[in-house]
């Protein structure tokens, strides 16, 4: 499983004028403030995801047309392990599980604060241990590449080249835990609008130096960018986080006792179960790559660029549980947990129709979207066939990669992160290990794939049946029949879609074709199908309600617009 992006409200606003500005009326006929504010937050991550994605295509077009899909592009690729694993750990998975919470908690004392400044503190405390300790690692990393290309891929043809690449992409991890930490503090704070850009500036940065310096350096140019592209990651972050931590004055103040726990909680061990979670889930691209190295040479680009196309619809999926982490998290610091289950439930069903739809397009036309992606320059025929082979097997695997994206927010949600989910991943990678190993014998780059759908999909219905014990009591019943109707109505609009894309000649023609075949057929049967599955929509207008759904529906949108305890709504206006 690669890493996404993928492609994370209330905050309480400082001062007292934030504070008058939360009892505003609610608008005629309109959404609620938070509802207002959840909507311009999704679409604004939407359309910054998109280009962050259109952009990472056009990388992977840059990197294939140059490069192709041999030993060089193989060695570049396992150096990308490196800015792959500090991606998921430092800026999506454990640094948004750990930090959101701990600044929402950090707001929220904010609020109820005459004196000092309880976000100020919290960064005073973990700041500078955050840049001591991943400074060293980096350097470590720089020391130890030799052992590092030895450890991950020892079938390499050309492991020097792989040692000169990791080297550079070795200094991304400063700068990524740098671009994490800010952007779980932006998100807590509301801002939106500086971390969903980050990849835009990330892939600016590669796309820029490869193009810049392809000549002299030759693939090492792309590792170049991404030490590039990780600073400037943080220069697109770093002026917001200042202005917002700069909102509001701290008066002078009487010495005060020590910061509280939320500081010591990233520095004393409680963090392990975060951090071990991450690190297991990212540990299956080190099974993929370990596994692939002794096959053809060509074998880890493919799985690469398969992955790539493959994880896209999964990011949009998930754009929305990033955007309403933020709310989950202050709801269970309020004791809201009615309120948080609700979203978590809505958020669920929504990424799983985006993700379904999606998984079921990429299966139907895997080559012709291949074809249209890749294949031109050194990138030929045999693999656009290879890749769309190991493209189609990946796809199986994305509901349950969604999923666990998804569900580890109930888990990591609490003042407290718990253990199952480290638990669970690790089954999940060792079924990833035990079946790649014997799938790479004998189907080659494809069964490792396959390989990692099972481990994947093994590790969200753990995560899943075990969710209604944790902070976010969410139907698991419910949730599983509404999940196996959606994924049935998937089926049988692959189908349809891989029928009209095999009848269909052009490869652009054919691509749409499925893709508004897939569509209506999945609509379809949802629509018709008995029992269908509720999927709930944005919040809407209380006026357009249909009769029937007022109650249930009008209760849940005034759940999400009433303050949770002494926090506001996050409805300032404007995306920041």
């Amino acid at each position: 499983m690669g890493a996404p992006p993928r492609p994370y409200p209330p905050s309480p606003p400082a001062g007292g004028a934030a504070v008058g500005r939360a009892r505003h009326a609610r608008p005629k006929g309109g959404r609620s403030p938070s509802g207002r504010f959840l909507l311009r937050a999704a679409v604004v991550t939407a359309v910054l995801t998109a280009v962050g994605a259109v952009l990472g295509l056009v990388r992977d077009q840059i990197l294939a047309g140059y490069f192709g899909a041999g030993a060089e592009t193989d060695a570049f690729l396992v150096a990308w392990t490196v800015p792959e694993f500090a991606s998921t750990l430092l800026i999506e998975d454990a640094m948004a599980l750990i930090l959101v919470p701990a600044f929402s908690r950090a707001l929220a004392r904010r609020a109820g604060t005459l004196f000092g400044d309880p976000v100020r503190a919290l960064v005073r405390t973990t700041l500078p241990r955050l840049v001591l300790t991943v400074a060293a690692v980096a350097a470590l990393l720089v020391a130890l590449a030799p052992l590092l290309v030895s450890a991950l891929a020892p079938g390499l043809p050309d492991p020097q080249l792989a040692v000169d690449c990791t080297r550079l992409t070795a200094t991304c991890v400063l700068s990524f835990a740098l671009a994490g930490y800010c952007s779980a503090a932006l998100r807590a704070h509301g801002s939106f609008l500086p971390p969903a850009a980050i990849y835009v500036a990330y892939n600016v940065g590669i796309i820029g130096t490869t193009l810049v310096l392809r000549e002299p350096l030759g693939v090492r140019s792309a590792a170049a960018g991404v030490a590039v592209g990780g600073i400037l990651m943080v220069l697109v972050q770093a002026p917001s986080l200042l202005r917002e931590l700069r909102t509001r004055p701290v008066p002078k103040e009487e010495p005060r006792p020590a910061p509280p726990s939320d500081g010591r909680l990233l520095v004393l061990g409680m963090i392990a179960p975060v951090v071990v979670f991450a690190l297991s889930r990212q540990s299956q691209i080190l099974v993929e790559r370990f596994l692939a190295s002794p096959l053809p040479a060509g074998a880890i680009s493919h799985l690469n660029y398969a992955q790539k196309v493959a994880q896209m619809p999964m990011i949009l999926s998930l754009m929305l549980c990033t955007v309403s982490f933020p709310v989950v998290a202050r709801a269970l610091a309020a004791g809201e947990a009615e309120a948080a289950r609700r979203r978590v439930e809505r958020d669920l069903l929504l990424a799983a129709v985006v993700v379904l739809v999606g998984a079921s397009t990429v299966i139907a036309a895997a080559p012709q979207i291949v074809e249209i992606l890749f294949q031109r320059g050194a990138f030929d025929r045999s693999d656009t066939a290879a890749t769309a082979a190991v493209m189609r097997v990946y796809a199986l695997g994305l509901l349950g990669q969604t999923m666990v994206g998804a569900l580890v927010r109930c888990y990591f949600s609490a003042a407290r992160p718990l253990w199952y989910p480290a638990a669970a991943m690790g089954a999940g990678l060792a079924v990833t290990a035990v079946t790649g190993a014997v799938g790479a014998r004998l189907w080659g780059a494809a069964g490792i794939a396959g390989a990692n759908a099972l481990g994947i999909t093994l590790t969200a219905v753990m995560l899943l049946l075990g969710a209604h014990r944790q902070s976010v009591p969410v139907d698991v019943r419910r949730l599983g029949e509404g999940l196996l109707r959606l994924a049935t109505a998937g089926a049988w609009a692959t189908g349809a879609g891989w029928l009209c894309s095999v009848l269909v000649g052009p490869p652009v023609l054919a691509l749409a074709v499925a893709a508004v075949v897939v569509m209506g057929v999945f609509l379809l049967f949802v629509a018709c199908a008995a029992k269908a599955p509720e999927i709930p929509p944005l919040p809407r207008s209380s006026r357009r309600r249909t009769p029937h759904a007022r109650p249930s529906r009008a209760a849940s949108s005034a759940a999400e617009a009433t303050p949770v305890g002494r926090d506001v709504p996050l409805d300032r206006g404007r995306l920041r």
